[in-house]
């Protein structure tokens, strides 16, 4: 009973070595036939029923073969949407682009125009890396909406150039915040100035309110680590700070700290004012004694 499980087995395993053979040599017989319109319907074959793998290699061949006849535009759109298939979109955008530019005419321009920006927009990583694939995304996708405003595809344009601007509205509010937690002189100011341009790029961020008010306390902790003479106008920013923020957002669930930061710079302002006061009389007063030791003598 043991003998013949094992013969079985042996069986088995031996019939699917001879037809995984048998598929590798059928496929490599095509690859090296010269009867290209055979081996264009396997083509065709392969990536109907999602073997794009195969199908791409013949599609590659076949597009030597067949340059500048009728049938090299179906295979310039085979390519392009194999190599989407297979996931590698850097491939799919030069085959995209390269049916729009070579049939500009074609009933398919659109469509690979489209698709050429989706992949730039499939490319394009997490909010915390490089953005230069975003950028290029929402480029290729505003061009797109501008040679074909009227197209179904026009508002799936705008709204993944959207999603698109959030990604790198995200990554600039937190290039700003980093210098907020670096917690040095500089970085607290470079933090204002970075808040500051966020909201001037992005006007209608969905951060605002928590920007404005991370303002105020970057402005308030420079302020904080200045020099005497500094401090006053400093701490005065903070409430020119705080004034805008509470106009623009009086129900802010920041308001309890944003308003504690403007009450310490009034305090702090108040402070280094009568600090500077002290400093000019006792300087006063020093150079008086030396003018009157200066006269005795």
């Amino acid at each position: 009973m043991f003998i013949n499980r094992r013969i079985v087995a042996w069986g088995a395993g031996i019939f699917l070595v001879v037809m995984v053979v048998g598929c590798k040599s059928k496929f490599e017989k095509l690859r090296a036939s010269n009867n290209i319109a055979q081996k264009y319907q396997e083509a065709i074959k392969y990536y109907n029923n999602k073997k794009f793998s195969k199908a791409v290699i013949l599609f590659d061949e076949l597009m030597v073969k067949y340059r500048g006849q009728a049938e090299a535009e179906d295979l310039y759109y085979y390519t392009a949407y194999t190599n989407y298939r297979l996931r590698d979109f850097t491939s799919a955008r030069y085959h995209f682009k390269q049916f729009t530019d070579t049939y500009p005419n074609s009933a398919r321009t659109e469509e690979c125009r489209f698709m050429g920006a989706y992949c730039y927009y499939l490319e394009s990583p997490k909010s915390e890396l490089d953005q230069e694939y975003t950028y290029r995304a929402i480029e290729a996708l505003q061009l797109f909406i501008n040679l074909y405003p009227s197209s179904e595809r026009a508002e799936e344009a705008s709204e993944l150039i959207q999603q698109l601007r959030d990604k790198l509205e995200a990554k600039a509010f937190a290039n700003a915040r980093l210098y907020l937690d670096m917690g040095l002189q500089d970085d607290y100011r470079a933090a204002v100035i970075a808040f500051d341009n966020v909201l001037r790029d992005f006007p209608d961020t969905k951060y605002a309110e928590e920007m404005e008010f991370l303002s105020i306390k970057a402005q308030y902790l420079y302020a904080e680590q200045s020099s005497p003479r500094r401090q006053e106008e400093r701490f005065g920013e903070v409430v020119d700070l705080y004034e805008g923020f509470v106009s623009a957002h009086p129900e802010s669930k920041f308001r309890k700290d944003a308003e504690q930061l403007k009450q310490g710079a009034e305090k702090g302002a108040e402070q280094a004012k009568k600090r500077m006061a002290q400093y000019a009389a006792a300087s006063t007063a020093q150079n008086t004694e030396e003018t009157e030791t200066t006269v005795q003598n």
